[in-house]
């Protein structure tokens, strides 16, 4: 199969804009998944949470998932992409799982950063696989790929592939996720966007460098760190089932749970 990430410049507040974007590379894209950016649709750099209500919107029937799950059913392709779920007077930063079918669920974050404690909710929904028939997918936002025990749940719990919709600032993520891969023989897509935002007296610059990752912590593709580009990998899932290191090593079964506490 193939997996794939859009790396783009999302223009805060231009959510029409953004969604034309994306779905117009999606339309271009030839994988049968595929991974936008965190908050791809709204821009990241938030700075009230009267602004931050105004850019949420209802999952599963807000304009963007009704969108995605128009171009996913067009392209056959199933897409994970990071938005604003409103849910009541809560914001969650989250992403949403669609299939050729339709929408199929959502993950909210988990770990926030920074400022994003003073708008989001932090996630409540666990870290559970979606079973797409062909894979088995995980989904992590973010800063989610700093905790370890992210990507460990995700595995032990069946993920065969990690989507991970991203808006990195630091510089570690890209060569962190070679290790959180290994360590758990799984694939994963990091979909992160380039550019700068500038609000309020505020900044934020993002590193790109989009990645497709394999389980023996190989790049199997890497995009630039300015460029608006689309990446593209074959994937073979049965490399992520086994899990053996040697005759003698399973990456899961040899870890010694207690001592860990």
């Amino acid at each position: 199969m193939k997996a794939a990430f859009i790396q783009f410049n999302p223009q805060f507040g231009e959510i029409e804009a953004n969604i034309k974007k994306a779905v117009k590379h999606i339309e271009r894209t030839e994988a049968e998944i595929i991974v936008l950016p965190e908050l791809f649709n709204t821009g990241y750099l938030i700075v009230s949470k009267d602004e931050a209500f105004d850019l949420a919107e209802p999952l599963p029937h807000g304009k963007t998932t009704e969108a995605l799950c128009a171009a996913a059913l067009e392209s056959k392709v199933h897409i994970i992409a990071g938005l604003i779920e409103r849910q009541d007077e809560n914001l969650f930063n989250a992403a949403v799982i669609i299939s050729p079918t339709g929408y199929l669920g959502k993950y909210r974050k988990i770990h926030l950063f920074n400022e994003e404690k003073l708008w989001f909710q932090p996630g409540d929904l666990g870290l559970n696989f979606f079973d797409i028939g062909i894979c088995k997918i995980g989904v992590m936002i973010c800063f989610d790929w700093f905790f370890p025990e992210s990507m460990r749940t995700l595995a032990l719990n069946g993920a065969d592939l990690i989507c991970h919709s991203a808006n990195l600032v630091l510089p570690f993520c890209q060569d962190a996720m070679k290790t959180r891969c290994l360590e758990n023989r799984v694939f994963a897509v990091t979909a992160n966007r380039t550019g700068e935002e500038n609000r309020n007296g505020k900044s934020c610059r993002y590193t790109g460098r989009s990645q497709i990752t394999g389980p023996d912590a190989r790049i199997l593709y890497q995009a630039g760190a300015e460029t608006e580009e689309i990446g593209i990998a074959e994937i073979d899932i049965d490399l992520a089932r086994n899990k053996n290191l040697n005759p003698y090593n399973h990456t899961l079964l040899d870890r010694r749970k207690e001592f860990y506490s």
